[in-house]
């Protein structure tokens, strides 16, 4: 019988900065001499500090603003693959920040030069596979949106494969960030966004509606509009969910109240996700850990959801192929 920690697993959701562990915010800020906001942590040595949405994003900001050089998000990222890979997983898909990239004075294409060296670094030493998705910031609004995606299509990269939006969903309707969109989409960039996180069912509804997205990104609180789950399941839009990110924001009091099985039953295709896994003390590993302990779903079902995240990765046909042939042999017995 194989086990959940040897299947072979994969993630699309997760943000490069909501990665980085406590301890590794502490010595960038440190070599890169930044003082962090003294409320950070919740004491020596403990997690990240935070108590609702607004507060978590607050403090996502802090630790990302310790990063300074392109160095600095290839060891975050070069760290994060080894992890997944050390977990079982084969794929990531990354959410990147041209934002947060800037706002240190550090630029988007010295950000990409990180990222796209320990990603080749990461593949040639564990044989994990990763691509990028640059993010632009709902709460920036569709004009700093617009600017983003330019800015993205511009600076063209074999390991750039799409184009979301991160933030708070509850400013700005999706309608808002069409022109960026269509700039992304023109430029033959797969599409996703945040949705039906902190916002509804409608969030989703009104993403789908105005957005060229194969994916949404969370898109759980679908699950409260019976015909738009009927929808998402009739077209095949992927869900992205990150149970453990969704525990920890208190959308659900507890993993069996939780809707991943509800959505798998009403034929959504999803996915398994750690999204900020530092923030929210959770792994690819443990997603999937949780989904079989706390969620009764058998390794069969996981595997058929490592399938689905792969056959719906924003990947070119020959990756996908490898990748695909390489889940086959993790097959449960």
């Amino acid at each position: 019988m194989t086990t959940i920690a040897a299947l072979p697993k994969a993630e699309l959701h997760c943000h490069i900065e909501g990665a980085m562990a406590p301890a590794l915010t502490r010595a960038i800020a440190q070599r890169n001499g930044v003082t962090l906001p003294a409320g950070l942590f919740s004491g020596q040595g403990g997690g990240y500090a935070w108590r609702d949405f607004n507060e978590f994003l607050v403090a996502y900001d802090a630790a990302a603003d310790a990063m300074r050089t392109a160095e600095d998000y290839g060891e975050l990222m070069y760290g994060y693959l080894a992890g997944c890979a050390a977990e079982g997983a084969i794929y990531v898909e990354m959410f990147v920040s041209p934002d947060h990239a800037i706002a240190i004075g550090l630029g988007f294409a010295a950000q990409l030069a990180g990222l796209t060296a320990a990603i080749d670094r990461a593949e040639a030493e564990f044989g994990i596979v990763s691509r990028l998705i640059p993010c632009c910031i709902r709460h920036l609004g569709p004009d700093r949106a617009l600017e983003v995606a330019r800015l993205v299509v511009a600076e063209a990269h074999p390991y750039i494969v799409g184009f979301g939006m991160a933030g708070d969903e509850l400013q700005h309707a999706p309608a808002d960030f069409a022109p960026a969109f269509r700039v992304a989409d023109r430029a033959g960039l797969a599409c996703t966004v945040h949705a039906g996180e902190v916002a509804g069912a409608h969030s989703v509804r009104d993403a789908i509606a105005a957005l060229p997205v194969r994916r949404i990104g969370h898109g759980v609180r679908a699950i409260e509009d019976p015909a738009l789950v009927a929808e998402l399941a009739r077209r095949g839009i992927v869900l992205e969910v990150c149970p453990g990110s969704n525990l920890a924001l208190g959308l659900y009091p507890d993993a069996v109240s939780h809707p991943l099985r509800r959505l798998l039953e009403a034929g959504c295709r999803v996915t398994l996700n750690s999204d900020d896994p530092a923030f929210f003390a959770t792994s690819i590993g443990k997603e999937y850990a949780m989904a079989s302990s706390r969620m009764g779903l058998s390794a069969s079902e996981l595997l058929a959801i490592t399938r689905t995240a792969i056959e719906s990765a924003f990947v070119d046909s020959d990756t996908r192929r490898a990748l695909l042939a390489r889940i086959e042999k993790g097959e449960p017995t």
